[in-house]
C-alpha cells in the first residue's frame, strides 16, 4: 500500500513495523500479502503501456515507506525512480532502507524542483484526499509529467464488498472515502489529462480461489475486482 499521510497519520510512520502489521491484518482476508498486490498492479501497468515505452524517470506519488518505489525501479531498469510523500518520517524511513543511486525520495513540497517524469504511479492515495482537493492533487501530478507522459492511477473499488471489509480492518483506511472509477475518470479529465484508457479492474479472487485467476484478464472491464485503475496521458506538445 502506498499513500501520502495526512497530518493525523504522520505519527504512524514513526512506527514502520506497526504500519506493516496493520496493513497485513487487513490483507489477511485475501490470503495474500502486500507484495502480491504491488506486483500485480505493476505487471498490469507494464502490459498496458506501449511495448516500446522505456521511461528514464518515474514518480511514485505517495510512496509511503518506499516498497513500491523499489519495485518500480526493478520493473523499469533504465529509469531513475523518485518517491514522494507528505509524511517526513515515511521519507526518512524510505531513504534509510530503500535509497540508492537509482532510487531517491523527497517530500511532496519538493516535487516542483524535480525534473519532469515520463511515468507517474499512484495507489490508494486519493481516497485519503478531501474530495474538493483531489483535482488539485491530480494537477500537481500532471504538471510533473513530460508532454506525452503517462499516469497510472490505482484506487480501491468501493463496489467490491471485500475491499470495504479489508479497509474497515486497517486503522489508516477506516475513515477513507473511496470512490468509483467513473469519478476517477472525471477528476483526471478536470485536472487536464488528455487521454484516458480504462478503467481496468484487478484482484477478483482471493487466494483460496486462486485456481480461477486465469480468468481475471477477461474480467478486467467488469467492476468486480478489489481495485481499479486508469491509465491517463498528458497531451503531447
Amino acid at each position: 500500500m502506498n499513500q501520502p499521510a495526512s497530518p493525523s497519520l504522520e505519527p504512524l510512520f514513526d512506527r514502520a513495523d506497526e504500519y506493516d502489521a496493520m496493513l497485513q491484518q487487513g490483507l489477511r482476508l485475501s490470503g495474500e500479502d502486500k507484495t502480491f498486490f504491488q506486483r500485480g498492479r505493476l505487471e498490469d501497468l507494464r502490459q498496458q503501456l506501449p511495448a516500446d515505452f522505456k521511461p528514464s524517470r518515474v514518480l511514485d506519488f505517495g510512496c509511503g515507506l518506499g516498497d513500491t518505489t523499489s519495485l518500480l525501479a526493478a520493473a523499469f531498469p533504465s529509469a531513475h525512480v523518485v518517491g514522494v510523500d507528505t509524511a517526513e518520517p515515511a521519507i526518512a524511513h524510505a531513504r534509510a532502507t530503500r535509497g540508492s543511486e537509482r532510487i531517491t525520495f523527497a517530500t511532496v513540497d519538493e516535487l516542483a524542483a524535480e525534473p519532469a517524469f515520463d511515468l507517474s504511479y499512484v495507489n490508494g492515495v486519493f481516497h485519503h484526499i478531501e474530495p474538493e482537493q483531489r483535482v488539485d492533487a491530480a494537477k500537481k501530478i500532471l504538471q510533473s509529467l513530460q508532454p506525452g507522459g503517462y499516469f497510472g492511477f490505482f484506487e480501491n473499488n468501493p463496489l467490491n464488498p471485500g475491499t470495504r471489509l479489508v479497509m474497515s480492518r486497517i486503522e489508516f483506511d477506516r475513515d477513507a472515502q473511496p470512490f468509483r472509477a467513473g469519478k476517477a475518470c472525471q477528476l483526471l479529465k478536470e485536472a487536464g489529462f488528455d487521454e484516458l484508457f480504462g478503467p481496468r479492474y484487478l484482484f477478483v479472487y482471493p487466494r483460496f480461489l486462486a485456481w480461477l485467476r486465469f480468468s481475471e484478464p477477461w474480467l478486467a472491464r467488469l467492476p468486480v475486482g478489489a481495485q481499479y485503475w486508469v491509465l491517463a496521458q498528458r497531451a503531447a506538445e
